[in-house]
């Protein structure tokens, strides 16, 4: 495994841990934060997947 394909899946990880905790917290501050902190490793995955493809494609 590549070391832009783990640190996907460690933000993958992490997002979907964000987005566990929001929806379980009472907090509505906590709730908000923890959802902005998903969101945000949900944008840094979606930027490595595309880092990745193309790195793919540039040496296919």
């Amino acid at each position: 495994m590549s070391a832009l394909q783990a640190k996907l899946e460690r933000f993958e990880t992490l997002a979907n841990e964000c987005e566990l905790i929001a929806s379980r917290t009472l907090d509505g501050s906590n709730r908000e934060l923890y959802q902005r902190l998903g969101g945000h490793y949900r944008e840094l995955a979606t930027d490595m997947r595309t880092m990745i493809a193309t790195i793919d494609a540039a040496a296919a």
